[in-house]
């Protein structure tokens, strides 16, 4: 069902298209998928390969950049795009290299921090900016984690969504400690080559999408024994409000052509990471930086669960100059499934930081 064959990297050239243009859609529903209809995307060259790149706003504006996360594309920040950009912000929003319209290669090694900070900075260099706001979910938080750590002189400020900063144990590989999960751990099944698009390959592309994005569980996603987790996960009877048939499709569409390796090789080079980040052992964020979170996200149930890390002094010893902000009932896709405010949140933290300059 998926191709994960590497897309090519001639692909790359700086014409601009209207999104909006280009939905199959009617009127209506490209009125709710995209809220406007300018919001551009090109092409840039950054870190030897080439990004797709959404954008919105004044480029005279503070540029603020928006990091993705697993499974998602750009078009997760739809919201946020449409939001920060009315308010003065020039907002940019890539999908991450193996996603969406990005090139994407075959092998893991090429999926580390390094990588990733590195096709940050490209980004960044593009755009002529010595600092930009950065903002992350999911793996586009830990990308912007890194970046705080490996370059603070480029980033103004920094939002994470739902992964909090936890410093690099210095004893235990990621692998070896995903495996006192058991082996239905989805990130110990997304470790195997091929494991994970195999059984993703059983369901079709919006089935895939609809089962990550409609996540409700607040366990670490544990599967039970000889089950894949794409298998175990549920999908509600009715879509919630938040997202549209036509929303997931957009997704699904993306998935279909680009396929799932570049997005699991991310997790594959989790190993990979721990090594590269040795030289940063005990190491804290000094970005100022706000954490935005879901009560109810992935990972937060029990007493040993994400919120207590966050809530407990932990998290703030380690990036000091540290905001958080709780979401009552939100779930992993936050900045999705409560808009609103999330990108208030995310727009106060920013104001502040401008007025501070």
């Amino acid at each position: 069902v998926f191709s994960d064959l590497p897309k090519s990297q001639n692909s790359c050239n700086k014409s601009l298209h209207l999104v909006a243009d280009l939905s199959p859609f009617s009127l209506y529903h490209q009125s709710r998928i995209m809220a406007t209809n300018s919001v551009r995307e090109k092409k840039i060259k950054s870190n030897g390969i080439c990004l797709n790149v959404a954008e919105k706003g004044d480029e005279e504006g503070p540029l603020v950049v928006l990091l993705h996360g697993f499974p998602e594309t750009w078009f997760s920040w739809r919201h946020q795009i449409d939001f920060l950009s009315s308010h003065g912000y020039h907002v940019v929003a890539p999908d991450l290299r193996g996603y969406g319209d990005s090139d994407s290669l075959p092998n893991h090694e090429s999926y580390t921090v390094s990588h990733l900070v590195a096709d940050v900075i490209g980004l960044l260099d593009h755009y002529g900016t010595a600092q930009a706001f950065v903002a992350g979910h999911d793996w586009g938080a830990s990308i912007g984690w890194c970046l705080c750590l490996f370059r603070p002189d480029r980033v103004k400020g920094f939002i994470s969504l739902s992964v909090p900063y936890i410093p690099r144990d210095p004893k235990l590989k990621p692998s070896e400690f995903f495996k006192s999960f058991g082996d239905g751990l989805y990130i110990s099944q997304f470790q195997k080559p091929g494991r994970a698009e195999a059984a993703f390959a059983k369901h079709d592309c919006v089935t895939v999408m609809k089962k990550f994005l409609l996540i409700t569980r607040t366990d670490f996603l544990v599967a039970p024994p000889d089950t894949e987790i794409i298998d175990d996960l549920e999908i509600p009877s009715t879509l919630p409000n938040w997202i549209t048939e036509e929303e997931i499709q957009v997704y699904a569409d993306k998935f279909q052509r680009s396929g799932f390796t570049g997005p699991l090789n991310y997790y594959r080079a989790m190993d990979l990471n721990w090594e590269i980040l040795a030289p940063w052992q005990g190491s804290k964020i000094l970005v100022p930086t706000k954490f935005i979170a879901g009560n109810k996200d992935i990972g937060n149930e029990g007493d040993n669960g994400t919120m207590e890390y966050v809530k407990g002094g932990m998290f703030k010893s380690v990036v000091p100059n540290l905001e958080i902000a709780v979401i009552e009932d939100g779930h992993h896709f936050i900045q999705q499934e409560k808009s609103e405010q999330v990108s208030h949140e995310m727009l106060s933290f920013l104001n502040k930081l401008c007025k501070t300059e």
